[in-house]
C-alpha cells in the first residue's frame, strides 16, 4: 500500500512539473517583454534561482540531518545533469544558439566557478590534512562569488534598458504575466518535491546508498524543474530563456545551494565521492564551453544535434557507472 500511494504522488508531481514547466516559460518570456530586458537575463535570474529552489531546500534539509553526502551529491549531479542531459536533449530537439557575450562571458564563469568548487574542495587535502574538508570559509567564498555573479547581471539590465533594441511584444500584460510566472514555478517546485521524497522513500526501502541516491535520484529529481523547463524551451525556440536557465542554476547551485548552508552552518566532510564525479563535474562545464566556441560564427555560436548526441552519450556513460558500481 505503501509503494502505491509513493507512485501516485510520483505521478501528481510530473502532472504538476509539466503543466508549472509550461506557465513558466510563457510567463518569464512575457515578463522579459513587459520589462523590456532580454530572455537571457530573466533565464539567469527568475527561472534559474526558482527552479533552483528544490536543490536549496533538499541541501538545507540535508545538512541539518548531518547527511553531507546527500548535499554535495545534490550539488554536482545536478550540475552535471543540467549541462550533459538538459543541454543535450535541447541540442537533439533542435540545435542551439548561443549568445557571443555568453561564450565569452557567462560561459567561462560557470567555468571559473565550478573550478573554484573543485580547489576550495580539495585545498585542505592538498595541506597535509586527513581529509578533504568544505570549510565555513570555503562557503563565503562561494557567496561572494554569487555577489559578483549579481553585480553582473545588474550591469546586463542596465545596458539591455539603454539600449534602443527592439524587444517583441509581451504576450500578457505585466501583472498577468507575474502572476502565471509565480504558479509556473510555484508548479515545478511543488511537483519536484513530491517526485523526489516518493522516488527517494522508495530507494530507501531498496537499500540503496546516500550517495547514489543523492547523484541519481536526488539530482535528477531536483533537476526536474530545469529539465522540463528546458524542453519546453527548445521546442519554443527560446534559446536565451534556456542557456540562461542552465548558466544560473549551476552558478546558484553551487555558489548558494552548497555555498550559503556550508557558510551559516558549517564546514562540510563528505567521505564517499570519487574522482569521476569531480572530473565530470568541471568537464562537462568545459564542454558546454568548448562546443559553443567550436561553432561560434559572428555574433553567436551554436549546439549542434550530434553535439547534443555526445553530451547525452556521456551522461549516460557516467550514470550507467554510478548504477553498476551501486550493484556490484
Amino acid at each position: 500500500m505503501e509503494i502505491f500511494l509513493q507512485i501516485i504522488i510520483l505521478i501528481v508531481g510530473f502532472i504538476l512539473l509539466i503543466k508549472g514547466a509550461d506557465w513558466l516559460v510563457s510567463g518569464a518570456s512575457s515578463v522579459a517583454s513587459n520589462f523590456k530586458v532580454s530572455k537571457q537575463i530573466i533565464g539567469l535570474t527568475i527561472v534559474a534561482f526558482g527552479t533552483g529552489a528544490p536543490e536549496l531546500a533538499v541541501s538545507i534539509s540535508a545538512l541539518i540531518s548531518g547527511n553531507t553526502d546527500m548535499l554535495l551529491g545534490n550539488v554536482m549531479g545536478s550540475n552535471i545533469i543540467n549541462i550533459l542531459l538538459l543541454i543535450g536533449v535541447a541540442a537533439m530537439i533542435h540545435p542551439i544558439r548561443i549568445k557571443k557575450s555568453t561564450i565569452s562571458k557567462e560561459l567561462p564563469l560557470l567555468l571559473l566557478i565550478s573550478t573554484s568548487l573543485v580547489v576550495l574542495f580539495l585545498d585542505t587535502g592538498l595541506a597535509g590534512a586527513d581529509a578533504n574538508i568544505f570549510t565555513r570559509g570555503d562557503g563565503i567564498i562561494c557567496v561572494l562569488l554569487f555577489a559578483i555573479f549579481t553585480y553582473y547581471i545588474f550591469n546586463m539590465i542596465k545596458k539591455g534598458r539603454n539600449s534602443k533594441k527592439e524587444v517583441e511584444k509581451p504576450k500578457w500584460k505585466t501583472e498577468k504575466s507575474l502572476l502565471i510566472t509565480i504558479i509556473g514555478l510555484v508548479g515545478v517546485v511543488a511537483g519536484s518535491q513530491f517526485v523526489v521524497d516518493s522516488a527517494s522513500t522508495i530507494a530507501s526501502a531498496i537499500g540503496i546508498s546516500d550517495r547514489i541516491i543523492a547523484l541519481t535520484i536526488v539530482a535528477l529529481g531536483t533537476s526536474l524543474p530545469e529539465l522540463v523547463t528546458t524542453i519546453t524551451a527548445a521546442r519554443r525556440h527560446e534559446n536565451e530563456l534556456l542557456v540562461g536557465n542552465i548558466i544560473g542554476s549551476n552558478i546558484f547551485n553551487i555558489c548558494i545551494v552548497l555555498g550559503l548552508p556550508a557558510a551559516i552552518f558549517g564546514s562540510i566532510s563528505p567521505d564517499s565521492f570519487e574522482a569521476i564525479d569531480i572530473a565530470m563535474l568541471i568537464g562537462s562545464a568545459a564542454l558546454l564551453w568548448i562546443f559553443s566556441r567550436r561553432g561560434s560564427k559572428g555574433k553567436e555560436g551554436k549546439i549542434l544535434r550530434y553535439e547534443g548526441f555526445i553530451m547525452l552519450a556521456l551522461f549516460l556513460a557516467y550514470y550507467g557507472y554510478i548504477v553498476y558500481e551501486a550493484l556490484a
